[in-house]
Order: C-alpha cells, then sequence, then structure tokens
C-alpha cells in the first residue's frame, strides 16, 4: 500500500485530502508545515508527497527544493490557492511533478496521484537516476503570458520542463496566438536568460537574404576591401535563435540549416572559416508542418529536428474565459506605453468580447483594446469605444462574378476586394487571405492592382 505524505498548515484541507486518498486504497500521513514535512520524508519514506506553497516558514517550493537535494526520484505535487505563471514555472523546475490549484476536484487529485505514482513505478522498473535541477528567479514581467485556461496551465507546466534543457522547440499555432512571447519566456525562464534572444523573421526575407541573415557574410568589394557580416546563428551565441514562420524558408534553405543542426557548426556565406553553432533553435509556425512534408514543401528529416519538443498554441475562440485576464494585462501594459490611466472596464464590455470570434487572436484583442483607450475620455474601458473586426469569414460573392471564370481570376477578384474592403491594410489582408506579406505583394504585381 503506497503512503502519501500531506504538507498543509491547514487542517481542513489536510482532512479533505486525507479522506479522498484514504477512499482510494493510500495510506496517508500528516505535517502542518514543511520542516515538519522534510523530517517525515527522512523517517518514513513516503512515495508521494502533496504540499501546499504558502505556509509560515518554508514554502512548498522551499520544501521541494530540499527533497530534490536527498531524494530526487520522490515525486512532489505543489498545490496552492495563489497559481501564477511564475510560479508555475519554477514550481516544475526546481523539481515539482505536478502543480494544482486550490480548490481542485476529486477526481483531478485523483488523477494526479496515480500518474505521479506510476511515474515511480516506471523509474524503478528502469532504474533511471534522475540529477537535481536549478530553479531560475528571471522572468519577463510585462511580457509574461496571460491565461488560467487548461490548455495554457499545460503549456506553462512544459516551458518550465523544457526551459532548462537545450533541445530544440517549434511552437505551433494560428497567426497572433503569442508564439513569440512563449518563446521569449522559455529562453527568460531557463538556462539561456542571460544570452542573446536572436529574431529571424523568415517570411519577409529571400532566400538570399535570409541566408546572409543567418550565416552572415564575406564579400570583397570592387576596391578590394573585404566587408564582414555575421550571421544571426553567430550572434546568439550559447543563448537562442527564434526562426519565426519557419515553413517560409526555401528547400535550399532547409538543406543548409539541417546540416547546421546535425554539425552544429556553419560557415558564413562567401567564407571558409568553420563557425561553432552553440545557439538552442526555437522555430514557430502557423501552417502545418506536417503536411508540407507531405506535399513535398519541407524537408521531414528537418521537421523531426525541429520538434524535439513541441509546443501548440490555442487559439483565442477556444480559451474565452482568459479574455478578462487578458484585457486587465492589456490595460496595464498599454497604460504605461500610451501614457493614459484606463483601469476600469465597463458593464458588458467582457461579455462583448467574449461573443467575439478573434480570428485575429491576441494581436487583435490588443489591437482592439489599445484603440478603445484611444477614443476613452475617462478611466474606464466602455463598449462604445470598442470597435470590433466584421470580417471574420470573407466568402467570395458568386453573384458578382461571372460563371466559368479561370482560378487566377478568382483569385485576382477576392485580393482586390479584401484590399479595398481593409484600405490597403496589407498586415490585415495577409492575415485574412491566410498567406504571408511577400506572397501577398507578388500576387499585387501580378494581377496588376493599385490603391
Amino acid at each position: 500500500m503506497e503512503k502519501i505524505l500531506i504538507i498543509d498548515d491547514e487542517q481542513i484541507y489536510r482532512t479533505m485530502l486525507k479522506h479522498t486518498l484514504i477512499k482510494e486504497g493510500y495510506t496517508t500521513i500528516e505535517a502542518e508545515n514543511g520542516e515538519i514535512g522534510l523530517e517525515l520524508v527522512r523517517t518514513e519514506h513516503p512515495d508521494l508527497v502533496l504540499t501546499d506553497f504558502r505556509m509560515p516558514g518554508m514554502d512548498g517550493v522551499e520544501v521541494i527544493s530540499e527533497i530534490q537535494k536527498f531524494n530526487p526520484r520522490l515525486p512532489v505535487v505543489l498545490f496552492t490557492a495563489f497559481g501564477d505563471v511564475a510560479l508555475t514555472i519554477r514550481s516544475i523546475q526546481v523539481g515539482a511533478f505536478d502543480f494544482l490549484e486550490k480548490p481542485f476536484n476529486p477526481l483531478q487529485l485523483k488523477i494526479t496521484v496515480h500518474n505521479a505514482l506510476n511515474s515511480v513505478r516506471l523509474s524503478n522498473s528502469l532504474n533511471e537516476i534522475l540529477g537535481n535541477v536549478v530553479s531560475s528567479e528571471n522572468m519577463l514581467e510585462d511580457n509574461i503570458p496571460v491565461g488560467k485556461t487548461p490548455q495554457m496551465k499545460e503549456i506553462f507546466k512544459n516551458i518550465g520542463r523544457v526551459s532548462l534543457n537545450l533541445v530544440n522547440v517549434l511552437i505551433q499555432g494560428e497567426a497572433g496566438t503569442g508564439k513569440e512571447l512563449i518563446a521569449r519566456l522559455i529562453h527568460y525562464a531557463g538556462t539561456t536568460r542571460l544570452s542573446p534572444f536572436v529574431v529571424v523573421n523568415c517570411s519577409t526575407l529571400s532566400e538570399q537574404s535570409l541566408d546572409s541573415e543567418l550565416f552572415g557574410h564575406i564579400k570583397e568589394s570592387s576596391s578590394g576591401t573585404i566587408h564582414e557580416k555575421k550571421g544571426k546563428l553567430e550572434l546568439a551565441g550559447d543563448g537562442t535563435i527564434f526562426l519565426d514562420e519557419i515553413s517560409e524558408i526555401s528547400l535550399n534553405t532547409q538543406v543548409k540549416l539541417l546540416r547546421v543542426i546535425q554539425d552544429l557548426e556553419f560557415e558564413k556565406t562567401g567564407g571558409e572559416e568553420i563557425i561553432p553553432m552553440k545557439a538552442r533553435i526555437i522555430a514557430s509556425t502557423s501552417h502545418d508542418l506536417e503536411s508540407l512534408v507531405r506535399e513535398g514543401k519541407f524537408r521531414e528529416d528537418l521537421y523531426y529536428r525541429l520538434k524535439v519538443f513541441t509546443i501548440f498554441m490555442p487559439p483565442l475562440r477556444e480559451r474565452k474565459d482568459d479574455i478578462r485576464d487578458l484585457v486587465v494585462h492589456f490595460l496595464h501594459r498599454l497604460n504605461k506605453r500610451m501614457n493614459k490611466n484606463v483601469i476600469k472596464i465597463g458593464d458588458g464590455v467582457i461579455e462583448m468580447l467574449q461573443a467575439h470570434e478573434w480570428n485575429g487572436n491576441l494581436r487583435e484583442l490588443e489591437n482592439t483594446i489599445m484603440q478603445a483607450m484611444v477614443m476613452s475620455k475617462s478611466d474606464v474601458l466602455e463598449k462604445d469605444n470598442i470597435t470590433l473586426n466584421k470580417l471574420q469569414h470573407v466568402n467570395v460573392e458568386p453573384e458578382r462574378l461571372p460563371q466559368f471564370r479561370s482560378l487566377a481570376e478568382v483569385e485576382k477578384y477576392q485580393i482586390d476586394r479584401i484590399l479595398k474592403e481593409v484600405k490597403w491594410n496589407k498586415v490585415e489582408a495577409s492575415r485574412i487571405l491566410e498567406i504571408t506579406r511577400p506572397t501577398l505583394n507578388a500576387k499585387i504585381e501580378k494581377y496588376g492592382l493599385s490603391q
């Protein structure tokens, strides 16, 4: 019969946990603070520890850190009524098996306990020894992602796991879901936090420009002067290079990038010196890379090299319970940027925002809040000042198109119509059409469209 140690300064929670666990066939022991809990870990040898975070004296994270020093294989689940992103990541970094927020339902507790104990059985059967992990205090302030929905909580836990390792990470999700923000959090929450974070937007550069941007180049001018440029791979040092919209790179560049990952070295364009590759790669895409692999547009071997660890960012329409917290977050950040003092939310605002589809995701929500703040004449975010994008699902209107037209004519009509609707805002048009800016510019030139 497996033994579970419960550490909590509140008797009511210890009793509730005890009754739930006994019904499941476990033996329980209790401690009212971290110091007593650690002593019981040494003398009673429990199979699992459940500890509260906020307690008199030693807190839950300190308990986990101490347990890791002498029994790193003992799983610990941290629970608290004061959960946030930083605490979630920190608890996972110092070695917590999982993180639960109070109040949690019995089923959630049972599943977590089962998974924790099952991990011990698997570990014992494989005779694995887990090393100590190091906690991190450096976090981004205004740029910490916001979210309390189950999807976001799981993402924060995964960030805690991957930020202490230099494995490559692939972040997938629709445009505007906050992929770069997650990449920055992985970088600044872990071992790379004191090293450079370098961004390369793969969708805005031609193949030749991207090669020069990534690898650098050495050129000789007509006067014989040698011009040398460092590439982003070199500038990233032993930090992180973030390749935004990795799906847009050409097959030739994909081959070069694959060689860098495999050999951990590269050469500048036009150069001969071998430069070591030390940086961790985090790549993002708003496209389905697996589909592109099947279509032969993205190399399968590179795909698997990039997706050592994968994070899927949910669209805002699937996490609408986060909208209130996101609005508060954006108000806080934008007030400082815009020198405003909009600190209250008017009646019906959140309900209005939650009813919207948000095809532009977090980027669209932030822009909407910014526009409303510009129009605000008081410290209240009012419904009347909020303008929502009505171009949620734009379809070709068949009645305005002659029958039996070519695909190119239909495409020209659709692009022209969208550009007019958004007053030639190419960023917005690209989002609606689901194509990149360079692709949109090429099609505008192809069809001879003008404002």
